[in-house]
């Protein structure tokens, strides 16, 4: 039996591997909340062999992580991770994949412009060319609108208390994670890190917008965040984002909502045709992503364009608007994200964002 460290306990990772997690696609077990708290722990001090590391993340993904597990990842990567910063207001937490997206336009700048100009502040949180993808996340859209973007946590809860809009930056508010980096990138494939640096929380939000691939992967998230000692979420939206990105599909989206109040969690469809907008997912192509995505968003709340991109950053603002509970459906939200528009009120939100 490995000998117990006085520092963790008694379950390094290469014992995790052998008696738990690693012993085959039939046969591995799930780890106990400790157990994955003391694995998560060795993580992000170091402490595990290279090889030994890659070999946990990779059993881990076969596996199929559970709610327990992931939650006590969670609280672990808050507790000695997560330098956060609360603002005034109680804004949107938008929890995009933060490995990117390299097809479509990422919307959700303009989304959450949008919905701060109708009274709803929305946060959004990245890193830099995130393993594995390492393709286009928030952080790119906003420096290439000319937006500050590597600021501390307290800078940018001052930015959302200003503008409505907030950025967080990985690195600076969630550095063990941003110090996995070149060790994720080796692996090739998704880990769970991936998955928990979603729901960091960083402006300690009441409403977490996010997405999924699959119904049940939602259900996972919501048990996940009743699971955690510290995540103070109330309220889930998520929803089968663009290359699982927070942006709604054209054609036919899959919604779960969890509302802590009543303990429910329900799903719903949104059928982007119901809503005047005949579209298919090629429509929201680019060529650029970072650039591209810039352009489209200053023109469309400028009012220059009135074409599928403007419907799309329409709608996801109402989303965003009808997830923190500010209207009662996404007809009233998208009404609200048309008039903000039209007004030149979610332009102005824009200039205040490129002057903080």
């Amino acid at each position: 039996m490995a000998q117990a460290t006085p520092e963790f306990g008694e379950w390094p990772l290469k014992r995790l591997m052998t008696e738990v997690v690693g012993t085959g696609t039939k046969s591995a077990e799930d780890m106990s909340s400790e157990q994955a708290r003391e694995a998560f722990q060795r993580i992000l001090a170091g402490e595990p062999d290279h090889t030994t590391l890659g070999a946990f993340w990779l059993a881990n993904r076969w596996k199929h992580n559970n709610a327990e597990e992931l939650s006590a990842f969670t609280d672990v990567m808050i507790e000695e991770g997560v330098v956060g910063a609360e603002p005034d207001c109680d804004p949107v937490d938008c929890g995009a994949n933060y490995d990117g997206k390299h097809t479509s336009a990422i919307l959700g700048v303009g989304a959450g412009l949008v919905a701060a100009a109708a009274g709803t502040p929305v946060v959004v949180h990245s890193g830099d060319r995130v393993p594995t993808q390492k393709e286009t996340a928030y952080k790119h859209v906003l420096d290439e609108l000319g937006v500050r973007t590597e600021i501390e946590p307290e800078e940018s809860a001052e930015m959302v208390d200003e503008t409505g809009f907030g950025f967080y930056y990985q690195p600076e508010f969630n550095p063990a994670i941003d110090s996995l980096h070149d060790r994720r990138d080796q692996m090739g494939v998704r880990t769970f890190v991936n998955t928990i640096e979603t729901v960091a929380n960083p402006a300690n939000a009441d409403v977490h917008l996010g997405s999924f691939y699959h119904l049940a992967f939602a259900k996972k998230m919501t048990d996940l965040i009743k699971g955690s000692e510290h995540l103070g979420y109330s309220r889930v939206i998520m929803f089968q984002g663009m290359e699982g990105y927070d942006d709604i599909r054209p054609g036919y989206t899959k919604v779960a909502e969890w509302d802590e109040a009543d303990g429910t969690f329900e799903d719903f469809e949104i059928e982007t045709a119901e809503y005047g907008m005949e579209m298919e997912s090629e429509d929201l192509e680019v060529e650029d992503v970072q650039a591209d995505s810039a352009t489209i968003t200053e023109e469309v709340l400028s009012g220059e364009r009135d074409d599928h991109f403007a419907d799309a950053i329409a709608l996801n603002g109402a989303l965003r608007i009808y997830a923190r509970g500010d209207v009662d459906s996404l007809e009233d939200g998208l009404e609200a994200a048309r008039a903000v528009i039209d007004d030149g009120s979610a332009q102005a939100v824009l200039e205040d964002l490129q002057s903080f």
